[in-house]
């Protein structure tokens, strides 16, 4: 079963003049090209990009070895 939904957009002029003008060029009505136009925006937001990989650097190596307690307390607070 297709539910249809009427909406009220407010659309700029020149952008109203390009939608009628490529529903024209393609055969089909301004709310199909809205509705065409609308699910390929949403769908390009579900589609998940690749995280681009974490900077890294050269520190110069550890200062103290972590698991020496003493080191850390002495580094931390000058012990």
């Amino acid at each position: 079963m297709l539910i249809w939904m009427k909406t009220t957009l407010n659309i700029d002029d020149s952008v109203m003049s390009r939608l009628k003008q490529e529903a024209a060029r393609r055969g089909c009505t301004m709310s199909e090209l809205m509705e065409s136009a609308l699910r390929l925006l949403l769908t390009a937001k579900e589609i998940q990009r690749p995280i681009p990989p974490l900077p890294t650097f050269k520190s110069g190596g550890p200062l103290i070895e972590i698991s020496d307690r003493d080191a850390l307390y002495e580094a931390m607070e000058g012990r």
